[in-house]
């Protein structure tokens, strides 16, 4: 990181208060008939029909429009384990684009432990004040488990954004790279190298939306992963390949049609992509340095369509295309989970955004020039307002679909 954007990223977050959140009234308090309504003795009314009945939490409190952004800082961003107290920017952070994108209310807790039971229990006993929660940071196997744990015991939406925000953005531009590559998902040859959260996640949905299992090899620190081979745990173990004689990267990628990075900085080597087959896709989303610069990629093939994790370059894949309006959608139509159908749904509709016109504003937004659908566009930007709508209805119309929506679409939603 440069000395200014250091500077200027502090300061950010210094000025005028410390933080980037705050919170704000949403009815009036001027007068003491408000305070008398607002708290004792009008206060008593609402508790009354909550206990009553549990669902009209969503009519007289903010619950419905609350998610809780929660992490013990075990994972975090390319950082590793700082701590849960270090985690609270990046997770105040999440709130402000839960704010931004969605206009979703959300507040960060930091838990401050590494065993799974005690997470687990901390926020099952804290759940029912939120309409939904995302889990953030959470370092791998810990995550898989501490999410599964949730899921069986809480009524709302769980969603471990490293897993399932990054799987989500990756499968909408991968099924887009490919197309415009010529190339169909059933067919496909996909290297992944790395196997923690998010790789496991990615490959579990690539599968859904296609991919054949056999075509997939997964690389950790040791190499490849196949059948046979010792110390893989059991969600490693999900992609032990049956079929490929590869043991490292320098065997697999020779002949791959795409490059999935969600590991460290400079580990696909200029060599090592010439091997690929012909029009590649290279997907480096090590953060802040990929796996292969853009730069190199372009000088060492001209057919390659290359995506990162970064906003400086084309093809960013980020989870803000993701989590806001995947909540957006549950919250609306007070999904209990996110099942995979929901996932599917919103990587579709982010896939299917990016083939249509750019808004002009978008164009503005990112500095007023051109673009359309083709190798340095596979995937919408951020800032494309359809993406609320689009993503968001996607989802909703899925839980509606799979019935685990509790309330009616609502009309914003239906096409």
């Amino acid at each position: 990181m440069s000395d200014t954007l250091k500077i200027d990223a502090l300061k950010y977050h210094a000025e005028p208060k410390p933080g980037k959140l705050s919170v704000e009234l949403t009815t009036p308090a001027e007068t003491s008939r408000h305070l008398s309504l607002a708290y004792s003795p009008g206060v008593a009314e609402p508790v009354r029909a909550i206990a009553e009945n549990p669902e009209n939490a969503y009519k007289y409190t903010i619950k419905g429009n609350l998610v809780g952004v929660i992490s013990n800082g075990s994972a975090i961003l390319g950082l590793g384990n700082l701590g849960s107290l270090a985690s609270k920017p990046v997770m105040e952070g999440k709130a402000l684009l839960f704010k931004r994108f969605a206009n979703i209310d959300a507040i960060d807790i930091e838990v401050n432990s590494s065993d799974v039971q005690e997470i687990v229990r901390t926020v099952e006993l804290i759940a029912d004040t939120f309409g939904g929660i995302n889990l953030e940071d959470i370092k791998a196997p810990e995550c898989f488990e501490i999410e599964k744990r949730l899921i069986e015991k809480c009524s709302i939406p769980i969603f471990h954004d490293d897993q399932h925000g990054t799987a989500i953005v990756t499968v909408a531009g991968m099924l887009n790279a490919l197309e415009i590559q010529g190339k169909k998902i059933e067919e496909a040859k996909l290297v992944c190298l790395g196997a923690g959260a998010a790789a496991i996640s990615c490959a579990r949905l690539l599968i859904a939306a296609g991919m054949k299992k056999e075509n997939l090899v997964m690389i950790d620190r040791t190499g490849v992963i196949f059948n046979g081979r010792e110390n893989v745990n059991q969600y490693k173990a999900e992609f032990a390949n049956d079929v490929t004689t590869a043991r490292t990267l320098e065997d697999a990628i020779v002949g791959a049609d795409a490059f999935l990075g969600l590991s460290g900085p400079n580990q696909l080597s200029a060599e090592m992509l010439k091997k690929m087959a012909d029009k590649p896709v290279v997907f480096a989303c090590s953060n802040p340095d990929p796996e292969i610069s853009p730069e190199l990629a372009a000088a060492t093939r001209d057919d390659v369509i290359m995506a990162t994790g970064r906003s400086d370059y084309p093809n960013q894949v980020n989870n803000v295309l993701g989590f806001p309006f995947i909540f957006r959608g549950a919250l609306d139509v007070r999904a209990t989970a996110i099942n995979e159908e929901m996932k599917l749904a919103a990587a579709y509709a982010i896939r299917d955004l990016a083939k249509e016109e750019i808004l002009p504003e978008v164009i503005e937004a990112y500095g007023g020039n051109a673009f359309e659908y083709g190798k340095e566009y596979i995937i919408p930007k951020p800032l494309d307002p359809r993406l609320l709508n689009r993503v968001g209805g996607a989802v909703a119309r899925a839980a509606v679909k799979t019935g685990v929506a509790k309330v009616a679409l609502p009309e914003c939603y239906k096409i």
